[in-house]
């Protein structure tokens, strides 16, 4: 039985890819954006796609898209938060208005589709779905030039991590992190901000770095696309997943380091207890 997919963001990159492999694979659609009279997919019907307003930072639209969704095809049953951008710059040289519209958009956007999902899947015959959220390695891993981008990732990952332990068994509800490293999407490219340059940090210049690395990045969007499908019809799909060969070196890397640290400093850890702390 074919299964219904709600994905934020879908104009561009991942989300328009996804939107497209759905239909390619003879899922049904509900594609979403701003301005959906600009999206444009093949094999579409009535039946199989529908597109629909959703501003992420609009608590009205994202109601009101998945109240149409229902009505439309009775359930849904995966749910893809990929509305996001990049705030590229230092933290000195950001404004208070692009430091709150990043996480307006990356967080407090995710959380408010997110929590439509879930009462949506926690209430439709049968009950269940999947909810995957686009995040990135910068959900794991600190990266120069990108806190603000990174603080929202982080935060969804932190987020997602707990309320998967907080819904019941019986309800169905299976989340999935995916962390993409370096796409050739326009994530880079014209969705990307960039903050004005601060003269104390010339020694960063992660705007040049980026422009330079946009559309040569190692990852093909479309192959992204058909992976975050297939984890969405697992049966048990994994808490979270890396994509990319960088995102995968990057991540182990990390890993590994922050394993030896931890070990290092065993001692310090572990010697904070109360005395004669009995476990």
């Amino acid at each position: 039985m074919p299964k219904v997919f709600l994905v934020t963001g879908t104009s561009t990159g991942f989300g328009h890819d996804l939107i497209q492999e759905v239909l390619n694979r003879g899922d049904i659609a509900v594609a979403t954006a701003r301005k959906p009279d600009t999206l444009s997919f093949e094999n579409t019907t009535p039946s199989n796609y529908l597109p629909l307003k959703l501003d992420v930072t609009d608590k009205k639209s994202i109601a009101a898209a998945f109240q149409q969704a229902l009505k439309v095809f009775k359930r849904v049953d995966v749910v893809v938060n990929n509305a996001g951008y990049g705030l590229t710059g230092n933290f000195e040289e950001s404004t208070e208005t692009q430091i709150r519209r990043q996480m307006e958009v990356n967080f407090f956007g995710l959380l408010d589709v997110t929590r439509e999902a879930m009462v949506t899947m926690r209430n439709q015959n049968p009950k269940g779905g999947v909810i995957q959220q686009i995040t990135s390695t910068g959900g794991l891993w600190g990266a120069g030039g990108f806190s603000l981008y990174c603080a929202s990732k982080f935060a969804v990952e932190g987020f997602t991590d707990s309320v998967a332990k907080e819904v019941k068994p019986e309800w169905n509800i299976k989340f999935t992190c995916i962390e993409p490293g370096g796409f050739r999407t326009e994530w880079a490219g014209n969705s990307m901000e960039f903050t004005e340059r601060h003269p104390d940090y010339d020694h960063v210049d992660i705007q040049s770095f980026m422009i330079a690395r946009n559309g040569n990045q190692p990852g093909d969007p479309l192959k992204a696309a058909s992976a975050m499908y297939e984890i969405a019809k697992l049966e048990d799909p994994p808490a979270r997943v890396v994509l990319g060969t960088d995102a995968y070196a990057k991540i182990v890397a990390k890993l590994e380091a922050d394993k030896e640290s931890v070990k290092k400093f065993e001692a310090l850890s572990t010697g904070t207890d109360v005395d004669g702390l009995v476990q």
